[in-house]
């Protein structure tokens, strides 16, 4: 069963255009067993067969991997790591910061982080909207926090000039897109295809009124 999670891995990770070695591969799996552990202490995820995990957790995160810019980039609302973790991972070059509001999930990412090696990612306790980092990051991501308008709201404030926002979603979310907040435009909305997952996938690009798209 490991080595079909691996080969459903590289596959998947390979049709949305990541390059992973075994190696990543395998520690993506081991902060999935690292997941299923803490999981039994306090709960991180409704999602326990491995097989979905695999694509609803690593796959999906991995889903936005050709939109992420660097060097710096905040996962907002990170929860149990997602899909700051597995980018990581699959982006050694790039610097993390995982935001969350709640301790005890980022005392989990501290654990998986140093477990896995994953040296790039960082965490922070904070909400979005109290948090001012010394530097701005070119990328904010969020996978969970409520409407696009609001998390612009909360993050626009911590990305950098010529930065992202993105947002990812299930549904294209039409009426969350006519409430952008002044400053800010819609750059694009990527339909995204999760290998094996038959669910919608979208994700939303934000950027400042005056940026270039």
């Amino acid at each position: 069963m490991a080595n079909n999670n691996v080969s459903t891995l590289l596959s998947g990770a390979q049709q949305l255009g990541v390059t992973l070695s075994e190696s990543d591969a395998a520690r993506m799996l081991k902060l999935l067993d690292e997941l299923d552990d803490w999981n039994q202490r306090m709960n991180l995820t409704a999602i326990r067969e491995r097989d979905q995990q695999v694509k609803k957790h690593l796959l999906d995160s991995l889903s936005i991997a050709k939109f992420v810019r660097g060097p710096r980039v905040l996962d907002v609302g990170t929860g149990a790591g997602f899909p700051g973790l597995p980018l990581a991972i699959a982006m050694p070059d790039v610097q993390f910061t995982l935001l969350d509001s709640t301790a005890k999930k980022l005392k989990f990412i501290d654990h998986a982080a140093q477990v896995t090696g994953t040296s790039n990612a960082q965490t922070v306790h904070s909400r979005a909207e109290a948090f001012q980092p010394q530097e701005r990051f070119n990328t904010v991501v969020s996978r969970a926090v409520g409407a696009v308008g609001v998390f612009v709201e909360w993050a626009g404030h911590l990305c950098a000039g010529g930065g992202r926002l993105l947002a990812m979603k299930g549904r294209y979310p039409t009426a969350e897109l006519e409430k952008l907040p002044s400053g800010w435009k819609l750059a694009a909305v990527h339909r995204l295809s999760v290998p094996g997952l038959d669910e919608e996938r979208h994700l939303v690009e934000i950027c400042r009124s005056h940026d270039r798209i």
